[in-house]
């Protein structure tokens, strides 16, 4: 047994709840992951977008994990707001405002959009006019995914960004850190406080995040 555990008997404890917060987090970030992948899949083949699909590196820290779907989110915002620019430049005033009136039907919204990238992409999906009115329509790009980057930088940011996201590197790069046991119970009970703290934030809007990803893929798979 450690010294620090003789010490401070609660810290192997301490390590086990860590370790279980750091894959909870890690979890989380997966499912992340593979939700923007399905979200750029979608955007790709039904818009015209090109974005690059994501995938974890086990080998980086979770800082470096985080900056890569905060990449992918940024350019999925990025192909939105065009694709609003491209609503606006190509439809009348009018027909551009009905886009954002809740009093208007959806589907009159949807042959809207369906026609302007008829126009855009030379020739659009039957789904093209879905996928653009449930992205502007909704509050996926302005609020959930802005939210969730704002959420990811903090992370990366935070006590957790430098820590690899293999937990084998877990107990060399924090646990044994330190060698003094009050050293190692401070850092301890830190970094699960920062864990508890982040991870509850990320969850909630992650839900949020893949919640409204799927009502997006789940009208694209009726269509189909």
């Amino acid at each position: 047994m450690a010294l620090s555990d003789l010490l401070y008997p609660d810290n192997p404890k301490r390590r086990q709840e860590l370790i279980h917060l750091h894959q909870e987090l890690l979890n989380c970030m997966s499912t992340n992951f593979r939700a923007t992948n399905e979200l750029a899949g979608v955007l790709n083949e039904h818009l015209g977008c090109t974005i690059t699909h994501i995938q974890m590196r086990e080998s980086s820290t979770v800082k470096e994990n985080c900056d890569i779907i905060i990449q992918a989110m940024s350019e999925i915002q990025h192909q939105v707001q065009k694709i609003d620019s491209d609503m606006k430049e190509k439809l009348e005033p009018v027909l551009y405002q009905k886009l954002y009136d809740i009093k208007e039907p959806e589907l009159e919204k949807i042959a809207i959009a369906h026609k302007v990238f008829s126009i855009v992409l030379g020739e659009a999906t039957s789904t093209a006019g879905i996928v653009a009115i449930k992205l502007l329509g909704s509050n996926l790009i302005t609020l959930t995914v802005s939210k969730l980057v704002s959420l990811l930088a903090q992370i990366g940011a935070s006590v957790l960004g430098g820590i690899s996201i293999t937990i084998l590197g877990l107990g060399i790069e924090m646990i044994l850190h330190a060698i003094l046991g009050a050293m190692e119970r401070n850092q301890l009970l830190a970094a699960v406080r920062s864990y508890e703290k982040h991870l509850a934030e990320f969850k909630a809007a992650s839900e949020k995040y893949q919640r409204a990803i799927r009502e997006v893929t789940s009208l694209v798979r009726q269509q189909v």
